[in-house]
């Protein structure tokens, strides 16, 4: 572990988290693009869902400013509006000042989840500030925008992350995000890593008697789901079976356009179909180009079922390679670590074994233990507010005052 990065840990034969020390921030609001109940919502939104719903149970009161419709949950959600892909999500970041001064109130700590697109809060908020990132989206930049708009972009992000945030610590979800916020010139001092929990699945299922493949997450370029249809017309001749993809987004129409015999696009699952198929499958493919931690490896890993990915940052976290699953660097590998792995029974069972063993040293409760750690130090080593100083009374001006000019 590179010294001054603190982890968090979730193993057992570590060392224990803390309790949050007092006293501690009991207002926190955090600053984040979607809430769990948005259709595009993902591992991020689940994230800050679990630690809301765990910083609640503990007697803080948390709201969540979001873009979109809010959805009700067991804390306050305040939609700053934004429903589009593009302007209309821009609006929901220029809102959220006025939205979080006039519809919120003030906060003892403020939470600011950068995923791309910053609010830059340090700018205009004063108080307690800490910044959450799961992943930075250097190379992500081009592959959604064009040109002049993706390196400006790029360029917001990384001023944000090493410049506007420079004197707030900052909460990273993996030891890859930790070395990509090294890389940009934060300082490692200021970074703490808090992984992502898991909830414990209940009764498992018995897996497919049939070859059976399991994709999961959004559609989006990045997560790179065209790249997997295609070297399934290589792999399915040599295995056979069925490849599942769950989930939805902006690509699924032209990937259902692309996909061959033995596809199935699912889309939403509910949470108990999720069950099934995590536990029916043989194992999890996860061709993404980046990852902050890759949350569905350790969903599938407390079901017994390996992850075959890339060698990518955030699965190199989340995947122990050769242990609990497999991490290959290029396509053919991959395809080749597929069929292989399909057709040796002995082998995958032996990766899905240790990696249920594995998933037991993650869980939400240590996340938000974590997390309320990491809170209690942003709260307790912020720099103190101005002291407030009345207004001198007012005098005549003198005779001989003449304005400049």
């Amino acid at each position: 572990m590179p010294q001054h990065v603190r982890t968090f840990p979730t193993a057992p034969n570590t060392t224990a988290v803390p309790e949050a020390t007092t006293p501690d921030p009991r207002r926190i609001v955090f600053l984040a693009r979607r809430d769990l109940g948005n259709p595009a919502a993902g591992g991020s939104e689940l994230l800050v869902d679990r630690i809301a719903e765990g910083l609640t149970a503990h007697g803080h009161q948390v709201t969540l400013v979001c873009g979109g419709p809010a959805d009700a949950r067991g804390y306050q959600v305040v939609s700053a509006g934004g429903h589009g892909r593009t302007l209309g999500e821009l609006g929901h970041f220029l809102r959220t000042p006025h939205t979080l001064a006039h519809r919120v109130g003030p906060c003892d700590l403020l939470v600011e989840v950068c995923n791309g697109l910053p609010y830059l809060a340090p700018l205009w908020h004063r108080g307690p500030t800490l910044c959450l990132v799961n992943h930075v989206h250097t190379d992500l930049w081009k592959m959604r925008f064009r040109g002049p708009a993706a390196r400006l972009g790029r360029r917001l992000e990384h001023w944000a992350l090493a410049g506007t945030h420079r004197g707030n610590l900052m909460m990273a979800v993996s030891d890859s995000t930790a070395a990509a916020l090294r890389s940009l010139g934060v300082d490692r001092t200021r970074i703490r890593v808090v992984h992502n929990g898991v909830e414990e699945p209940g009764p498992l299922l018995p897996a497919s008697r049939e070859p059976l493949f399991l994709a999961m997450g959004r559609l989006v370029e990045y997560k790179r789901v065209d790249l997997l249809l295609r070297l399934w017309e290589r792999v399915r001749p040599v295995t056979g079976g069925r490849l599942v993809i769950v989930g939805d987004g902006p690509e699924r129409a032209r990937l259902e356009a692309m996909a061959g015999p033995g596809v199935t696009f699912t889309g939403h699952v509910t949470e108990e179909e999720k069950h099934r198929l995590l536990c029916q499958a043989w194992l999890l493919l996860h061709p993404s180009l980046i990852e902050g931690w890759g949350l569905v490896v350790m969903e599938a890993a407390t079901r017994g079922t390996p992850t075959l990915g890339f060698d990518i940052p955030g699965l190199r976290d989340s995947v122990d390679d050769g242990v609990t699953g497999v991490l290959e660097r290029g396509e053919s590998s991959f395809a080749a670590a597929w069929c292989a792995l399909a057709l040796g029974t002995e082998r995958r069972e032996a990766l899905g074994r240790a990696a249920r063993l594995r998933a037991e040293r993650f869980r939400w409760s240590a996340t938000v233990r974590g997390f309320r750690a990491v809170a209690a130090e942003a709260y307790l080593s912020a720099p103190p507010p101005l002291p407030s100083v009345p207004p001198a009374p007012l005098t005549p001006l003198s005779s001989s005052f003449r304005p400049w000019g």
